[in-house]
């Protein structure tokens, strides 16, 4: 409930709507309750004319106006303020007389009390709704942004499934908790306040057995509401492990149709499903015991209110009239309350949402977007591993084992090495998407710890075997991260990349629109595009991780030469499947289990180091290209 209340505090950033919210929800109450009591000398007068009746009074609009004016005299309030509210008695000798007509002004002024009760019911609903609206619109921005800041390593291990639901699903969840919380739960509240000092006012006695009522129902109400906040919690839990199987399986929808898995992925969902089942009905008895358990104890309470009123009319200590009002006071109360079951649910629902929330927000950063840090001067000398170990979590072994390595300014270094050899980890640790347990990773000399991330990430163009492409046009895929960049930057990157003639070709050329995951191009256009993209970036450093790896061999050759063109000043690391790409770098490091296995030309390394001589054989592209 705390984190629950702490969000639900956001709502005084906009106190304009708060307020206006509050008022109108109070003014709503006071007009039921004034509704409600002045029902109470129509009654009388109903009453007292009928034949046979002990008091044969008829009070009309001139005795009541009389009669507030004297409780007015009587009353404790300030004078200046009773002087103020007092009717004058002009006004009181023109009020009509007789019951009826006393009874159709009444019922005149009960309209107008309604109409404007509809409308400040109106009012405060659409300024709740707008400010829950501004609420979970900047908590969900606030998500988010704290998913991308995270450490990737925390996103990998609890899966980017679970975070979207925390974003999407769980905002959505509070959304409905907060509503009822500032909408129908104060509302309805200060309904049934109202209603129940109309009944204290009229006849104390009677309330008293109501207020006992009230009290067993919040008894109820706390014991069901643990139940449904700790089965809340696990459906959301179970409700991120559907989203993630979905997205897995539509995601790589083409592999299931390929592999005819269809019906393997309909089961995985459907185990996932029932797990959610499970978590759902865990709390159905205790939110379907909530309303009938309300319902037996205010039905009992008004029958005990019967026989309590029924035997002081009979012994003359209660007029007919007060009975009628206090019990229907009573009543509304109840009404009012009722819908209380179903927000008290609500929240604790939310409240679930809200422990899940407030993990991520409260989720560590990582580290370098600290606002003192200094900014990285650009790359002009050298790059340096220092003694680096890295380990995934839960991983038996270093994924990266204590790599020392220099590597001068404009020098061309290949990476290469079986799979799982650490490679792709290694360069990773230079854009600080991991960092390393032991060890420091310098340029020119200065520790990327030392400075802020982001001047770090600038100067570093990366394109990656795994293209990755965002809903837009192709200007903005290739602009991505640049966005001052100039149209013609934009061309001349395209260009570099060979991605000019194939994007002129499109009906809308650079304003093609790409669709999600770039799936409306083929694997060599996506690669392109990507290519581009660290283009236009012109970084200090350049990593390609099997950049080349969806283009055919004739594209492959145009790219590398203007890769070898861009190069110029650079410099670049390159993990490739291709011989003819490793051949032309400056050196060649070797990896094996995590570790540097050898580092040199391709012939000193033909000649001397085993694993690079069975590489060519067996998994550099290309190999007959090999100088013996």
């Amino acid at each position: 409930m705390r984190n629950f209340l702490i969000f639900s505090l956001r709502m005084f950033r906009y106190p304009g709507a708060l307020i206006g919210s509050l008022i109108l929800a109070f003014f709503s109450a006071v007009g039921l309750g004034t509704a409600i009591l002045a029902i109470q000398p129509v009654l009388q007068n109903v009453f007292n004319s009928q034949p046979g009746a002990t008091d044969q009074t008829i009070r009309d609009l001139p005795v009541l106006a009389t009669e507030l004016n004297a409780r007015l005299a009587k009353s404790r309030l300030p004078h200046w303020l009773s002087d103020r509210i007092t009717i004058p008695q002009g006004i009181i000798d023109s009020l009509p007389t007789g019951a009826y007509d006393t009874a159709l002004w009444i019922f005149v002024g009960l309209g107008v009390l309604t109409i404007l009760g509809a409308t400040s019911s109106f009012l405060h609903a659409y300024l709740t709704q707008t400010l829950v609206n501004r609420i979970l619109t900047n908590l969900r921005r606030e998500a988010f942004r704290r998913v991308l800041k995270r450490p990737l390593r925390d996103v990998i291990t609890s899966g980017p499934s679970d975070m979207i639901s925390r974003v999407v699903n769980d905002t959505g969840m509070m959304s409905g908790a907060m509503l009822n919380v500032i909408g129908k739960g104060f509302a309805e509240a200060t309904k049934a306040l109202a209603a129940v000092i109309v009944a204290l006012v009229v006849d104390w006695r009677l309330s008293v057995v109501a207020v006992v009522a009230g009290g067993v129902i919040g008894v109820i109400i706390r014991q069901l509401s643990r139940r449904i906040k700790k089965g809340s919690k696990g459906a959301l839990e179970r409700q991120s492990d559907l989203y993630r199987v979905a997205t897995e399986s539509l995601q790589g929808l083409r592999v299931v149709k390929v592999h005819t898995a269809e019906r393997a992925e309909v089961g995985r969902f459907h185990k996932a499903n029932k797990k959610m089942l499970r978590e759902l009905n865990r709390v159905r008895t205790a939110r379907s015991l909530a309303s009938p358990l309300v319902e037996a104890v205010a039905v009992i309470a008004l029958g005990t209110l019967a026989l309590i009123a029924i035997k002081a009319m009979i012994d003359k200590a209660l007029d007919p009239a007060s009975f009628v009002v206090s019990l229907g006071a009573l009543g509304v109360a109840g009404g009012a309350l009722k819908p209380l079951t179903g927000v008290i649910t609500d929240i604790q629902i939310g409240t679930a949402a809200a422990d899940r929330l407030a993990e991520l927000l409260n989720s560590v950063p990582e580290p370098g977007h600290g606002f003192k840090l200094a900014k990285m001067p650009r790359h002009k000398r050298s790059l340096e591993f220092k003694d680096v170990t890295f380990s995934y979590p839960n991983q038996p072994r270093p994924a990266v084992d204590a790599i020392t390595l220099n590597i001068a300014h404009g020098e061309t270094v290949a990476f290469v090495g079986p799979n799982g050899c650490g490679k792709t980890s290694l360069l990773s640790l230079i854009p600080r998407l991991f960092d390393p347990q032991i060890g420091d990773i310098l340029i020119d000399g200065l520790n990327i710890r030392d400075f802020s991330v982001r001047s770090v990430r600038r100067q570093i163009g990366v394109v990656t075997q795994e293209t990755v492409l965002f809903s837009g046009t192709i200007r903005q895929n290739i602009s991505y991260g640049s966005t001052d960049a100039t149209e013609d930057e934009i061309i001349e990157a395209a260009r570099k990349a060979r991605a000019l003639e194939f994007i002129r070709r499109l009906p809308q050329g650079f304003d093609t629109p790409v669709a999600e995951q770039g799936l409306s191009l083929s694997g060599g256009q996506r690669q392109r595009l990507a290519i581009a993209r660290a283009i236009l970036r012109d970084p200090a450093i350049l990593i390609l991780d099997e950049a080349t790896s969806m283009i055919d061999a004739e594209s492959e050759s145009k790219i590398g030469e203007a890769i070898s063109d861009f190069s110029r000043g650079r410099t670049s690391l390159i993990v490739a499947h291709r011989l003819s790409t490793v051949v032309q770098a400056d050196r060649i490091v070797v990896m094996d289990y995590g570790k540097i296995a050898d580092i040199g030309r391709h012939h000193e390394l033909l000649g001397r180091c085993e694993i690079y001589q069975r590489l060519v054989r067996t998994q550099l592209v290309g190999s007959e290209l090999s100088p013996t």
